[in-house]
């Protein structure tokens, strides 16, 4: 599933072809996705400009000139593609995405303020995301949005934050941090690189990193530091490489991605002086990559 880093970099992909664009026409060539699309959606979007492309957690909010936002979640293999001269995916991932024809579900059809026409097409083979529509005002209330925790980026998760978010808990370190409701927009491949870079266990009590007044330990405010960085850092690898490619022939860049553990089961681990191996071990269904000798 794309984490937060992806979704940001095809959130700044998206943004200078839709962001000030009329929209001229909505198609959704199926009735639901993982949940029934919005039966007024092409009423609610059609002869509105964009006013802004932002982004909360995982959710894309795609804002109109009168305040209604459709939001949208790319589930397990969504992605957008701009069709005008280029057919490039915007956002790079991991894991491959697709591009056949027969799975675009949405198109949204623009007009740009340089008078370019251009199609802004949702993909989706296993259907799994979804979309829904609110307003500026109510979007911080609606169901699927409500119970987010704090971002993982910028200053806001600091060590006294993140030790409110562990306090007390008795799960795996690795567990707490997937807690959306706790920290909004970590999943799997990041945690297991910020784990890394704080040279943690992701299976000790979450609780150890909090002091009994509930004050950080020094180990809480490195891992609140090491989720900032390997967030931001990965953010700007994708911000760096869209550039590239605009620069190098116009198009859209890929995500490039450098991982210390994440898929490297059996390689030696890249910290320096350490002697130890990468190991996978399944933790709630969902593996972890972990050095066994570094991280404690």
């Amino acid at each position: 599933m794309p984490e937060l880093p992806e979704v940001e970099t095809v959130r700044r992909g998206l943004q200078p072809a839709m962001e000030g664009a009329l929209v001229t026409a909505v198609e959704t060539r199926r009735p639901e996705l993982r949940f029934p699309l919005p039966g007024n959606l092409a009423e609610a979007l059609t002869g509105h400009h964009i006013a802004a492309l932002g982004r909360r957690a995982k959710y894309l909010a795609i804002e109109l000139d009168d305040a209604t936002v459709l939001v949208c979640h790319l589930g397990m293999s969504g992605s957008f593609r701009i069709e005008e001269t280029a057919t490039e995916a915007p956002g790079g991932f991991y894991h491959e995405r697709s591009k056949d024809v027969a799975h675009d579900h949405v198109i949204l059809h623009l007009r740009g303020a340089d008078g370019r026409a251009r199609r802004i097409i949702y993909n989706d083979p296993r259907r799994f995301g979804f979309m829904f529509l609110t307003t500026r005002a109510d979007m911080q209330s609606h169901p699927h949005l409500k119970d987010l925790g704090i971002e993982p980026t910028g200053n806001a998760l600091d060590a006294e934050a993140l030790a409110q978010v562990l306090h007390n808990r008795k799960a795996p370190l690795k567990a707490a941090l997937l807690d959306q409701r706790a920290i909004a927009g970590l999943g799997n491949i990041y945690v297991c690189e910020a784990l890394w870079r704080a040279g943690l266990s992701p299976k000790r009590a979450a609780r150890t990193l909090v002091r009994a007044d509930g004050a950080p330990t020094p180990r809480c405010a490195l891992l609140a530091e090491a989720v900032r960085t390997v967030i931001a850092d990965a953010i700007a690898a994708g911000g760096s490489s869209l550039r590239d490619y605009r620069q190098a022939d116009g198009s859209l860049g890929y995500f490039q991605h450098t991982f210390a553990v994440y898929d490297r089961e059996g390689q030696p681990c890249v910290r320096p002086g350490c002697s130890g191996t990468v190991r996978r071990t399944v933790q709630s269904g969902r593996s972890t990559f972990h050095c066994t000798t570094c991280q404690k």
